[in-house]
């Protein structure tokens, strides 16, 4: 039981999509051979596919199902993975080099070669991109290493040496994407999905020609029905791919023409000629017919030696403009009559340099069905299946907004990486913050935050989940960029200034507390004025007796006096902290006329005042005159004698009118007046200064907290958030999640791994860069 279960395990499953024939292979790897458990080959019941290209996606999936259930039945397994390899009529080659250094010696690893390949299809697909000349947007589809170097140094195997550099030659092939795309939608119909994807000519040369024999100049050709694909091999080397769109279904075509038969009878009489004497066949006037095979070999002469003539020019192209040491063929038309000995003859070559590969080549192919006859129709499907165990588990491939992509694997995969191989913007990926706003609140640097935006939203085939879910092979990502949110807004009553800092005056005998004015950019702005970017905004440390008045809503009598410290004032004057205010009043505004709302709180100390009065343009006139006067008061403290005497001769002479008036006794005005000197004397600094205040203003975001962290050794605070998890570092601190390079990216919290939701606490130590291998 559960030998059968671990052989199920070890299955793997093979699909040879060809133009004529769905080939299906089940096998797996013991040793140095490869066990095929069962195989089936089925035609497609019409031309549902031309020169290598799928053109009806319907019929095709019927017939990769047909397949696939016939292997199931001979196998007992249920397959759900398969293995496909591409052809195309478009096919592109870019051979180019990279180089990966290492910032001091160090010992070579598989990830580091991976890496290293990966670096050379990323450089193949932009020097494609830039070299594009066709309507296509092409996708990798394969690639083989030409060389590889150590210090410079050609070395067939770079793992487990020691280098300061490391560096390959690589060929690359890319096909369309829409013929990539027809493939997995055509498997997917099938009820499978693609557990690996290689080039076809990749495939066959993997069993055609051992890597012993690359070391020679050697051809192969693999003849399909859409396609003829090419490969060459030297100096132990694969160095070329290429692709000439004309195989069997050129000869099947003439042969319909000329025998008036349907495409699959075409087919028998091509077939059966190579292999018989005579061929029999019924036209579509239902009319048996017995012709010699020569006949058919006369008729598809012509044919036949315009494909080797094209097939070897081509081959001369990929080899420098000069023929091989030696042509193998592999595919069903390679078995058409004559094709080798023209090829041959074609490439200048001896008739027994130019073969069909077929059982000589599978000699380390064991097929447990005893009717399976080994042929040349048989290399490729043979070739995708071991192709999955030289490159499984290095690659796999999602398609992301609609974009397919292909990533190296290193089992830590999650859907930012394939953002970020996608090239998706990093702000659309996070949420953003609307615009803030700078100013300055008595000279301290203030700001104010935007509101956050929306995080954007990820599903992975339909379903909703994070961008640091796991990564699963061809699945569906669709990303909706995340939203910005609202622009900063702040107005002068949202300053702690403005609603916490305030003046007490004592007016009647009642201490009173009012809230300072505000100035922007030197004018007084009401409570509601929205601050703007670099508004320069001061706390004023005094009112005018209007002013006072009409904070609290009271309308003063004109014919009586108005006294400040026992001095003689108007509405103008100026009044500080803890000055006293008396006068008379004529009448309480009522809130009915006029829409005022006057409230006093008594408390044990004081009785407090909250105007709601925003009418402050009567007092603009002023303000050159309270400006100077305020500067006055600021500097009470440095005045010199000669101004502390005119100030006492001032006050003798308003004594001296009052007494005259009958308002107060000389001696008390005089001892209250010592007393007013002596308040100013003693007062506070501040209290005739703009109070400081903190840096920050605090976030619109509920319950908003502040979080101190260090990023890669450096201090920074985090704000506008209850809770923060790792990627909010990325509101903070710039680092650029697009230039991985095919390098890992390492996130760490006190020294630890950290997935990007990890949350965070105050201290931590954070790190985050890119590996260096």
């Amino acid at each position: 039981m559960n030998d059968a279960k671990e052989l199920e395990q070890q299955l793997v499953f093979g699909l040879d999509i060809g133009t004529r024939n769905v080939v299906g292979t089940v096998g797996y790897k013991d040793g140095d051979q490869f066990i095929v458990v069962a195989q089936y080959v089925k035609q497609h019941e019409t031309r549902s596919m031309l020169d290598g290209q799928i053109h009806d996606i319907g019929r095709v999936g019927k017939t990769i199902e047909a397949v696939k259930k016939q292997l199931e039945e001979q196998t007992g397994v249920t397959l759900s993975e398969v293995c496909i390899a591409a052809a195309g009529r478009v096919l592109k080659t870019v051979t180019t080099s990279v180089a990966f250094e290492y910032e001091e010696e160090s010992v070579v690893t598989g990830e580091d070669i991976h890496t290293l390949d990966l670096l050379g299809i990323e450089h193949a697909q932009e020097i494609l991109k830039e070299k594009n000349d066709t309507k296509y947007k092409f996708y990798c589809v394969g690639y083989s290493v030409v060389k590889y170097y150590l210090n410079d140094e050609v070395f067939s195997n770079l793992e487990g040496h020691k280098a300061t550099t490391i560096s390959e030659d690589v060929i690359v092939t890319f096909l369309p994407e829409d013929v990539v795309d027809g493939l997995y939608a055509a498997v997917g119909m099938a009820g499978l999905s693609v557990a690996n994807l290689t080039l076809e000519p990749i495939a066959a040369i993997n069993v055609a020609i051992p890597e012993n024999y690359r070391l020679l100049n050697i051809g192969l050709v693999d003849v399909g029905a859409g396609t003829s694909d090419i490969s060459i091999t030297k100096d132990g080397s694969i160095v070329a791919y290429g692709m000439i769109p004309f195989a069997g279904d050129e000869i099947t075509e003439l042969i319909v023409q000329n025998y008036l038969v349907d495409f699959k009878t075409a087919e028998h009489i091509k077939l059966a000629s190579g292999t018989d004497s005579q061929v029999t066949y019924e036209d579509i006037m239902s009319i048996t017919h017995t012709i010699p095979s020569e006949d058919v070999w006369k008729l598809t002469e012509p044919v036949v030696d315009k494909i080797t003539t094209d097939v070897a020019d081509k081959i001369k192209e990929l080899n420098g403009d000069q023929a091989v040491s030696a042509t193998f063929v592999v595919g069903g038309g390679g078995k058409i009559h004559g094709f080798t000995e023209m090829l041959a003859e074609k490439l200048g070559l001896p008739s027994e340099r130019v073969a069909l590969r077929g059982e000589e080549v599978l000699q380390e192919v064991v097929f447990e069905q005893e009717d399976i006859k080994k042929d040349p129709l048989l290399v490729t499907p043979i070739g995708i299946c071991l192709n999955y165990y030289d490159q499984r588990n290095n690659f796999i491939m999602v398609r992301f907004n609609g974009e397919r992509i292909r990533l190296y694997d290193n089992n830590k995969l999650t859907i930012v990486d394939a953002a970020l191989q996608a090239g998706f913007p990093n702000d659309e990926l996070f949420p953003k913050r609307g615009k803030e706003i700078n100013f300055t609140v008595n000279g301290v640097a203030r700001i104010a935050r935007g509101e956050a935006g929306e995080s954007a939203i990820v599903t992975m085939n339909d379903k909703i989940v994070s961008i640091n879910t796991p990564l699963e092979p061809n699945s569906e990502i669709v990303i909706e960029p995340s939203t910005c949110g609202e622009d900063a807004h702040c107005t002068i009553e949202d300053l702690g200034e403005y609603t916490q800092s305030t003046i007490i005056f004592q007016v009647n005998d009642k201490k009173i507390r009012c809230p300072k004015f505000v100035e922007v950019n030197g004018s007084l702005e009401p409570p509601n004025y929205q601050i703007q970017e670099n508004d320069v905004i001061e706390t004023r440390s005094f009112y005018t007796v209007g002013q006072v008045a009409e904070f609290m809503d009271v309308e003063l009598d004109p014919d009586k006096e108005i006294f400040v410290n026992n001095r003689l004032a108007d509405k103008n004057t100026l009044v500080y902290e803890n000055f006293t205010i008396e006068w008379s009043v004529l009448s309480f505004a009522s809130a009915s006329a006029t829409g005022k709302k006057i409230e006093y709180v008594e408390d044990d100390k004081e009785d407090v005042a909250i105007p709601f009065s925003e009418s402050i343009r009567s007092y603009e006139q002023n303000l050159e005159q309270e400006q100077s006067t305020e500067r006055g008061w600021n500097e009470e403290e440095n005045l010199s004698q000669e101004q502390s005497e005119s100030k006492e001769q001032d006050f003798a002479q308003e004594e001296n009118r009052n007494t005259e008036n009958g308002v107060a006794n000389p001696n008390d005005f005089a001892e209250e007046t010592t007393q007013v000197q002596q308040e100013c004397e003693d007062a506070p600094e501040d209290t005739f200064k703009a109070e400081e205040t903190t840096n920050v203003v605090e976030d619109k975001t509920p319950q908003g907290a502040k979080l101190s962290v260090w990023i890669n050794n450096e201090p920074f605070e985090m704000s506008g958030k209850k809770e923060y998890i790792f990627v909010d570092i990325f509101n903070f601190y710039p680092f650029d999640l697009t230039a991985s390079r095919g390098r890992a990216i390492v996130t760490k919290i006190n020294g630890q791994n950290a997935q990007f939701a990890e949350p965070l606490n105050e201290g931590d130590r954070i790190e985050i860069y890119w590996k260096e291998n």
